[in-house]
């Protein structure tokens, strides 16, 4: 992907992975729209010079009122993404309106130019090896962006009634929404045809807010990840699960 004078959002790009590929881009020639949550976050990226929007990913309003002022995109990289301590429903609502349904309501809704790259940051957490047989089945048989998001639905109920192990899922909100984000990939890719290249990204383990000091990859190491996302050739791969350019097992 040539990004010179290419637009491309990134969303979370105030710190952290989102930080290190929006400078990348931007040094690139591409356009970049970066999104914060918070004010101070939106003067940081302002005072850094990119074109910065507000975004609260876990509100649907929030969510609309950005797709509704974008231009045409060539590229979309929803990085924004929570990973919130405890588990009870509400956090578990909270974890999925934020890393599942924030990134396919921005696939769906913003205008995509022919050829153009989304790259959803996942994570091997949602690798299938940790949920039971099951949860497994009825991830790899949720075949559209609705049967998945109603998996979603039905976990959520399944967590409120105390169910939710004995389904086969782990206590671990972060990696069943990485898991259906992985599963939604494959359906909006399926759903956006040959028009888009899309594919989740697994940045590996990252020295940032989220990923601690112990971390053993860079900035760096984990921005080139999701980097290669947008660089896949138009008949690249699309709706698969790659880290380091690489694919790995749902």
């Amino acid at each position: 992907m040539n990004l010179l004078d290419q637009t491309v959002l990134v969303t979370g790009a105030n710190r952290g992975l989102g930080r290190a590929v929006a400078q990348t881009l931007r040094a690139a020639g591409a356009r970049v729209i970066a999104t914060a949550r918070t004010a101070e976050g939106l003067a940081e990226l302002r005072d850094a010079g990119f074109d910065a929007r507000p975004l609260e990913a876990a509100d649907a309003i929030s969510r609309a009122a950005l797709v509704a002022d974008l231009p045409p995109l060539d590229g979309l990289v929803n990085n924004a993404g929570v990973a919130l301590k405890g588990f009870d429903v509400g956090m578990a609502r909270r974890t999925l309106a934020v890393n599942l349904r924030a990134p396919v309501a921005l696939a769906r809704g913003a205008t995509l130019r022919p050829g153009a790259r989304v790259v959803m940051v996942s994570s091997g957490m949602g690798e299938l090896a940790g949920f039971g047989p099951e949860a497994r089945q009825r991830i790899h048989a949720a075949g559209t962006v609705e049967t998945v998001l109603a998996l979603a639905d039905a976990w959520l109920q399944a967590v409120e009634r105390g169910t939710d192990l004995q389904l086969g899922w782990p206590r671990s909100a972060y990696s069943v929404s990485k898991a259906m984000l992985n599963a939604a990939t494959r359906a909006l890719a399926r759903e956006l045809g040959p028009a888009a290249r899309v594919n989740a990204v697994c940045p590996g383990w990252v020295r940032t807010d989220m990923g601690g000091a112990a971390a053993p990859r860079d900035l760096a190491e984990g921005a080139a990840s999701i980097l290669w996302g947008l660089s896949v050739a138009p008949d690249g791969p699309t709706g698969g699960f790659f880290r380091d350019g690489a694919p790995i097992a749902f």
